[in-house]
């Protein structure tokens, strides 16, 4: 009683050292942007920031980090595949792509999601290690998907051998310990998320939407991946008592409780032997647990049949209200009672069910006459040349992202944008080239994501931004004034 009077004010302590430490490690305007209006798209760039540049799966930074340019140019692309953000305050997000990306990366920075270090003067982005390390975690947490028992046992199980036989030390002890604290809370909690879904599933009116969902999320997404073969021989859960004999023996024997007591001592607790001793015994406590689990497991076998009865019932209540059985029954008593035979008729008509008609005919082989030999026709000089003419002509006026991106490429040189005046049309395919630059224009500035989405796809590393209203007649082609503007200038050239 009295280790576990000093384990509980000892867990009451640790709680309060984690509650004044969070926003000592973590900026205090952290949860700004994901508490805001627009919570779901920073989250989404979030994620899409972490996977493309800060997060573990990235690609290997550079050692002073990110450019602005390059952080900017992320969010643009996530800002074009994103609904239309709502206002929040006296920031206003009905600017253009360029302003709404400065505004995004201001507010991300203001929150304490960036660091913006000054080399000389370049400007780069880094995220710091504790910011990054609290997004794989939240990211982590998002993905969790079903735990399989059989693999926390297993790995519990060998850990504890390690230790018992003097192979690992406390570091492994407190691993194992971490492990099955885990474990039980997942299967305790488990029982609380079928009651979540079954509820959310109650409120959803079509038929096949909730049989959709229940097989979904129910059946693949929240069981535990191996619930089925929790309670057979051959499952590692089935080892649970020799685990807790190799742990009750760590704890019972002077040489294994002094020896991992004086690592606690040593590694974890700067000489302090009773801090030692308790976070020994926390510990060992946390392995003991797992003599609960069959209490969180039957539990959550109560949970399961209740939901299975709320679905079966559920589900036969929608198919018999599909057809009014239980009414059309009561029907036929009432006028069975008044002696009334309307409404009492064979549902069938005469003789529908036994007739000749109804029955299937035989199948009739039908013989297809033999296909007659493919007629050739050996072309002649004249047709193979006029062929290859319309030939030359079609490859001449189509126009592809790559022709069209070498064309710009050589109207823009140097230079960062080029006015629709200066386009050189030599040729046909520099016409073709002129008339499609004028058609990208007009689809980048009708304000419709459909139409930019489109023209981004044959625009590659540049954009054509539309003058002036009015229409003006240049060159014997009649249109829009269009500026011609590129994405990526570097030391003249452009990405194709």
């Amino acid at each position: 009683m009295a280790i576990l009077r000093e384990i509980t004010s000892s867990t009451r302590s640790v709680g309060l050292t984690a509650a004044s430490l969070l926003f000592e490690r973590l900026p205090d305007k952290l949860f700004a942007p994901l508490a805001s209006l627009n919570r779901y798209r920073y989250w989404a760039l979030l994620c899409q920031l972490h996977a493309n540049r800060f997060g573990p799966d990235a690609p290997l930074p550079p050692s002073n980090g990110f450019s602005v340019r390059e952080i900017l140019q992320d969010i643009e692309d996530v800002l074009l595949n994103q609904d239309v953000w709502e206002s929040e305050g006296d920031q206003s997000y009905e600017s253009p792509l360029n302003v709404r990306a400065h505004m995004v990366f201001n507010r991300l920075m203001d929150a304490g999601w960036f660091r913006l270090d000054t080399f000389g003067l370049e400007k780069r982005v880094t995220m710091r290690p504790t910011v990054s390390k609290f997004l794989t975690v939240m990211v982590s947490f998002a993905e969790t998907g079903p735990v399989f028992v059989s693999g926390k046992i297993r790995s519990i199980d060998l850990n504890i051998q390690q230790v018992l036989e003097g192979k690992a030390e406390g570091d492994t002890l407190a691993e194992t310990a971490e492990q099955a604290r885990n474990l039980l809370e997942h299967v305790r909690n488990t029982g609380t998320t079928v009651r979540d879904i079954m509820e959310a599933l109650s409120k959803e009116t079509a038929t096949a939407e909730y049989v959709r969902q229940f097989f979904s999320q129910y059946i693949e997404h929240v069981f535990i991946g191996d619930y089925r073969e929790l309670r057979t021989k051959e499952h590692p859960l089935s080892r649970r008592p020799q685990i807790l004999r190799a742990v009750e023996e760590l704890m019972e024997s002077e040489h294994h409780r002094n020896r991992l007591i004086s690592w606690y001592e040593t590694k974890r607790c700067s000489g302090d032997r009773k801090r030692a001793e308790y976070l020994f015994e926390r510990d060992i406590q946390r392995l003991f647990d797992l003599r609960r689990i069959d209490d969180y497991l039957e539990r959550l076998d109560d949970e399961i049949r209740l939901a299975n009865r709320r679905a079966l019932a559920y589900l036969e209540y929608r198919l018999r209200s599909l057809r009014p059985v239980d009414h059309m029954v009561k029907q036929a008593i009432d006028n069975l009672i008044k002696g009334n035979d309307l409404g009492m008729a064979d549902p069938f008509p005469a003789d529908i069910l036994i007739s000749g008609d109804g029955l299937a005919e035989p199948r009739k082989l039908v013989e297809r006459p033999a296909a007659s030999s493919l007629r050739r026709h050996v072309p002649s000089e004249a047709e193979l040349a006029r062929s290859r003419v319309m030939l030359r002509a079609r490859d001449v006026r189509t126009v592809t992202a790559p022709k069209l991106a070498e064309y710009v490429l050589g109207q823009i040189a140097s230079q960062e944008k080029v006015s629709h005046d200066a386009l050189e049309l030599e040729t046909i395919s520099d016409v073709r080239n002129f008339q499609t630059l004028s058609t990208i224009g007009m689809a980048m500035s009708a304000g419709s994501r459909r139409l930019l989405l489109s023209a981004m796809t044959i625009a590659r590393g540049f954009r054509v931004r539309i003058g002036d209203d009015v229409e003006v007649d240049g060159n014997g082609i009649s249109g829009r004034p269009f500026i011609v503007e590129a994405n990526n200038v570097r030391t003249g050239k452009m990405e194709k």
